[in-house]
């Protein structure tokens, strides 16, 4: 397991700040970046968390899943390495 996490359907509210402070309740984190469409400027509804170790990773991912963060029910799983195009 690494130390990144996949967290989608985010609510276009929430802001990377917002789920900085959300998961910083699962560990400390280190990086926060939510994807954003390159068009529309808007958030494509899903982004990535990367902790301090894998253990605070592997917990954020039990106590996020299926949790409410702003009005929808995160689907949180361990974040797999990018597919070459």
């Amino acid at each position: 397991m690494g130390n990144r996490i996949y967290v989608g359907n985010l609510s276009y509210n929430t802001t990377q700040d917002s789920l900085r402070q959300s998961f910083s309740k699962s560990g400390t984190v280190t990086d926060v970046k939510i994807i954003m469409d390159r068009m529309t400027g808007q958030s494509r509804g899903f982004g990535f968390v990367s902790f301090e170790n894998d253990g605070q990773a592997s917990q954020a991912i039990q106590d996020w899943n299926g949790q409410d963060l702003d009005g929808r029910n995160l689907m949180v799983n361990e974040a797999q390495d990018r597919r070459p195009s």
